[in-house]
Order: C-alpha cells, then structure tokens, then sequence
C-alpha cells in the first residue's frame, strides 16, 4: 500500500516522500496492457487480434512508466488534499533514479519533492504608521502654462523667415565636425527638430537672427542642458551618459524655421477643451482648469501615499521564507528555465512580491474586501466611456451595454479589471486607517518621490 512521508529538511522547506508497493501500480499497468490490445492498429493483424506479447514489447515500457507516475501523482495530492499544508506553489520534484523502474521486474518504488511553506506572521499595526500626504497647490503659473500647452497643440505651423522667438521650432542637420569647425565626412550627421528655448541662452543668442542655410557651431555639452543633452545624444545614437560624445562640437546647419500660431482663446476653443461645460469666458476657463490640475495633483498626492503605506507594511511585517526551496523553484518553476545565478539575482524582488501577495491577501480576507459584477460592470462602462469619449458617443448609447456583456465574458479582462479594483480597494481601506500629516510640496519635489517608488 502507498504511504507518504514527510520530513523537514530546512527552514519552511519539507520533503515528502512517497512509496509505492507493486500493488498500487501494476494492476493499472495491466489493464492498459489489455485496452491497448483491443484498439492498437499493427499491420498483419486483425484490430483486437495483436498478440498481448506484442503489445508489450512495443508499447509497455512507456506504458508502466506512465502509470507509475500516475500513481505516484494520485498519492501525492491525495496527500496533500488531506493535510491541507499551506503551500508556496506546486511540488519540486526531487532527483529520482528511473532507469530502475523495469516492467520486467516491478519492485516497490521512492519517489522524493520538496515543498515550500508560507510563513505564520503578524501584520504591521497600521495606527502605528506616519504617513505624510505631500500636497501639491495648482498656482496660476501652472494654469497659465497648461492654456499656452493647449493654445500649441490646437495652433497652426507656420514658417517665418528668420529665428526670433523662443517658441522657434527648428529643424536642424547635425554634422559633426573637427577641432577647426571643418565638417568631418564620415563623422555623424543627423537632421532633428528643437525648440530655440532648448538651447542654453548663448547658444540661444546664436541662433537670433539666423534664416534657412545659415550654420552655428556648437560643443554638445555647452549647447544644452543636461537633461536635453541625454535626449540629443541618443537621438545622435550615442549613449546619453556618454561623457566623451558630449564634448565633440557639431555644425548645425538650420533646414527650415517654424513657429506654431497659437489658437485663439474663444468660445469655439473653449468647446474643445471642455465639451461638458458652458465656459464662455477665459476666467472661467482658467477656473475650471485650475480645478482639474488640482484634481490631478490630488490624486498623485494620495497615490504617494497609498506608496508610503505599502512600504510601511512590507517592511514592518516581519516574514520568514524558505529561502532555498523558493530559489529552486524560480529555477524551474517558471516559463523558462533559469540559471542558478539568474534566480539568485532575482530573488530579492521576488521575495517582495510574495510578501506582499501575502499581506494584501490576509487583508482582504479579514476585511471582507470583495468586487461585486455591478463594480465590474460600472468600471468597464467607465472605461468604455472614458475610451471613446462622451462627446463622440451620441444620443444612442445602448450598444454600451452589449459591448460590457461582452467584455464581462473575457476572462483576461474580467481578471484585470478585478485586480485594479480590489487593489483601490485595499488602498481605500489601509488609507481609512491612518490620519496622513499634511505638507506642502512643489510639483517637481512630488514628481522626484514618485520616480524613484513605482509599484
């Protein structure tokens, strides 16, 4: 009869070990055996009429190892269906010797796995956690520079004669060139367009003034600063952080001078930018912007947050794992296989993730955190909504609901849309904990916190 040890071999990490006696296994082995002989196709013989002999020499040695492994697998999850072990994936099978298993003399067999174990733990008391809510205030500079983006993008292109204003789009060609200013002839040449106010302001100066044809020589790193000159050099095809390509001096020669007619700030424009609302005046206009831009400053405010807190629970809940087992199994375990040291290295973020996989479920299992098919519902219709646009929807807008019955039939997007929902949900729920202590903060100061904590 089969049994199932289990032993522990490290920290979390168990080994089981199953056994098979000769009656657990054959009796299947033997029936196959028989099924074969009713259905196998063998030229020279009638169907049903292949000699059982024959049917063994060609078929069973594959057959007896299929169904040792079936009964071992029969026993294994029968095993663990009965004791329930919480476990961090499947079973790693360990190294078995097979060339032992002969259907010509069938014996008792071992077969070892190993399993990972989650860990018990306690969660981070969350009155105990200090989050500051970084608050960003919308000034009129930031308004004022949001109607001039839009007064842009809605302008005409037009082509003045000469360079005279900052908003100068120019398309340049590139050439590199040698310590003398002579163009080099199999150096770098590259045609780009860039705004005037790019340049740094002497470089600027340069360029006031000059028409089609004309060319100012420039050394990279003193022609832009050092966050446009990482964009220029990659566009060059260099690496943006090369130092010694940041150094070699270019002829720019200009190709052809723009200038974007910004649009007119009327109540046609209005109507573009908010299709919702009756603005007809650029007070209200300004108003209804700076409260959006407020809107979204808020939101970032609280994703910053929601950031702080993840933190605080994933460093404060204190966590064991069966660090060997998991590194096997990311080893094995996945699409691909990876080396020892692949895993290794990956193995930090990957421990974060389980951990955190672990908090936020017990968190929404304790809390009774659920997503219904009405939220579902309601977000994909948002979604939809948002999608398409409320204006170009029309009067007619039930075909929305056939297209959500649709969607709601997709499983990938039904699991997608209830991760991002139960996961606002967690946030919403963790945030409700806490009193965040506010501050003020410019736009530049949040938007650095947000670069270097992305989840």
């Amino acid at each position: 009869m089969a049994t199932v040890a289990r032993e522990n071999i490290g920290l979390l990490h168990d080994k089981l070990t199953v056994k098979l006696a000769k009656d657990d296994y054959f009796p299947s082995f033997d029936k196959k055996l028989k099924e074969y002989g009713k259905t196998a196709n063998i030229p020279g013989f009638r169907k049903g009429m292949v000699p059982a002999g024959m049917i063994k020499k060609m078929y069973g040695s594959s057959i007896f190892t299929d169904e040792v492994l079936k009964a071992v697998e029969k026993e294994l999850y029968t095993y663990l269906n009965t004791e329930k072990p919480d476990l961090f994936g499947q079973p790693l099978p360990l190294n078995t010797d097979m060339s032992n298993i002969d259907m010509n003399n069938p014996a008792d067999y071992e077969f070892g796995f190993e399993i990972g174990l989650k860990p018990d733990y306690t969660l981070a008391d969350l009155s105990k956690a200090k989050p500051t809510l970084h608050k960003v205030v919308t000034t009129d500079a930031m308004v004022e520079d949001e109607i001039s983006r839009m007064q842009i993008k809605a302008g005409n292109m037009t082509e003045p004669e000469l360079i005279d204003n900052d908003e100068n789009v120019i398309n340049i060609l590139f050439k590199e060139a040698g310590a003398e200013g002579q163009d080099i002839a199999d150096g770098v040449t590259k045609e780009n367009s860039v705004i005037l106010k790019y340049f740094t302001a002497a470089v600027q100066k340069k360029f006031k003034g000059k028409k089609k044809g004309d060319v100012v020589s420039v050394v990279l790193e003193k022609a832009f600063d050092k966050d446009k000159l990482a964009m220029i050099l990659e566009d060059l095809g260099y690496a943006k952080e090369d130092q010694e390509a940041a150094k070699k001096q270019f002829n720019l020669e200009v190709v052809k001078v723009g200038l974007v007619e910004k649009r007119a700030l009327d109540e046609s424009f209005f109507k573009e930018i908010f299709p919702g609302k009756d603005i007809k005046t650029e007070e209200e206009l300004r108003a209804a912007l700076k409260e959006e831009i407020q809107q979204y400053w808020d939101g970032q405010s609280r994703n910053q947050v929601q950031d702080q807190l993840y933190h605080y629970l994933l460093d404060e809940t204190k966590m064991e794992f069966p660090a060997e087992f998991l590194t096997r199994w990311l080893q094995t375990g996945g699409e691909q296989a990876k080396t020892p040291a692949e895993a290794e290295a990956e193995f930090p973020v990957f421990r974060n993730q389980l951990k955190w996989t672990l908090i936020s479920d017990k968190l929404i299992k304790e809390n009774s955190l659920d997503v219904s098919n009405e939220d579902l519902r309601n977000y994909m219709k948002t979604e939809v909504m948002r999608y398409f646009g409320t204006a170009s929807l029309g009067e007619d807008t039930s075909w929305i609901e056939s297209y959500i019955d649709r969607m709601m039939k997709d499983e990938k997007q039904v699991d997608s849309s209830y991760r991002r929902l139960i996961t606002e949900k967690l946030f919403s729920w963790v945030e409700g904990q806490v009193k965040a202590k506010e501050k003020e903060v410019t736009a530049d100061e949040l938007n650095a916190m947000q670069h270097h904590h992305q989840h």
